[in-house]
């Protein structure tokens, strides 16, 4: 059974019924103030382990060195991945490109649209079932019942965080919310705090802090309270992969000159949710690691968050109006 969509801002548009103002939802960002933070990997790790099994095809480490301090301007960065609820807003707006996930996931199929597909109630059973999970008394519903368990499962992706979008699909849409992408730096500044930690919360790996290595997928932004770093920014490891604004190249007085250096790749940080086994393990979750994407990758455990600079000749602004926090009722 399928329900044909046009994946356009015009499709969502109708497919979701939204009418949101750009930039509703109060502000969340954390503020990072200036200083200098431990910036990469140490020597000490120079001889790494072997982690080509798990898909790594490079010396574990050789592109976070050297480390050096690092100093930055205050900057704020989102408290959260950006949501599909967020990134809704801006499809509907500027008639950007829907992601495909959404028409998998069942994202679009709100109870208007549900309603002109005129479905019987065993078609509507098996979309609950198939698509939403949604199992439980099933057999008994009737038709509105049925499209109000439908339309409850939908809402709650809401507060997932967008995946499945590239590189110039996270810069666009910062630059419609008044921001920009995160510096490599400033990412893992955020990430890891002044005092140079492995993981946002600390220096020994804990895997109930992080939302990684699961079928399901994404967990919604936040959950985690105890996996959010020191300046408390939530999900910088596991959730979603995040990109940030660099090339992927090699840190100032690296020995190392690795054949995909170059304007080539754009880095993503952070890890992702996962779904294979080596997406767990504890190397691809630090604060330091770097990834090496296509700039038109499209992963369905790839995301983003935004940035933006601290206003001129103030250092204790705060976050202004714009859509950086999680999604309102």
């Amino acid at each position: 059974m399928s329900i044909p969509v046009r994946a356009s801002a015009r499709a969502l548009i109708i497919a979701m019924g939204l009418v949101i103002a750009a930039g509703s939802s109060a502000a969340d960002m954390v503020r990072v103030p200036a200083g200098e933070f431990l910036f990469g990997t140490g020597a000490i790790v120079e001889d790494g382990p072997d982690l080509s099994e798990f898909g790594l095809d490079k010396p574990a480490y050789v592109d976070e060195m050297p480390q050096r301090r690092l100093y930055l301007d205050t900057f704020f960065i989102d408290r959260y991945e950006v949501t599909n609820l967020q990134y809704s807003r801006f499809v509907i707006e500027t008639d950007h490109w829907v992601p495909d996930g959404w028409q998998r996931s069942g994202y679009l199929l709100t109870r208007d649209i549900l309603d002109a597909a005129e479905l019987g109630l065993e078609e509507l059973r098996i979309l609950a079932r198939d698509m939403f999970g949604i199992e439980a008394g099933i057999a008994g519903m009737d038709r509105e019942a049925l499209l109000d368990a439908i339309e409850h499962g939908r809402r709650e992706q809401d507060s997932l965080p967008i995946s499945g979008v590239s590189w110039q699909d996270a810069r666009l849409y910062c630059e419609w919310a008044g921001k920009r992408l995160p510096t490599e730096g400033e990412w893992e500044k955020a990430a890891r705090g002044p005092d140079g930690r492995e993981f946002p919360w600390g220096d020994a790996w804990a895997r109930d802090r992080v939302s990684a290595g699961q079928e399901a997928g994404p967990r919604s932004v936040g959950s985690i309270e105890a996996g959010k770093s020191y300046y408390g920014a939530y999900d910088m490891a596991g959730n979603v992969m995040e990109w940030v604004a660099d090339w992927y190249g090699p840190y100032a007085g690296a020995a190392s000159d690795l054949p995909d250096y170059g304007k080539k790749l754009k880095v993503a940080r952070g890890g992702g949710w996962g779904g294979l086994g080596h997406y767990a393990i504890s190397h691809f979750y630090r604060a330091a690691y770097r990834s090496g994407l296509q700039p038109a990758a499209r992963f369905h455990d790839l995301g983003f968050r935004c940035a933006r600079d601290s206003a001129p000749d103030s250092d204790s602004d705060q976050a202004p109006p714009g859509s950086g926090g999680l999604p309102g009722p």
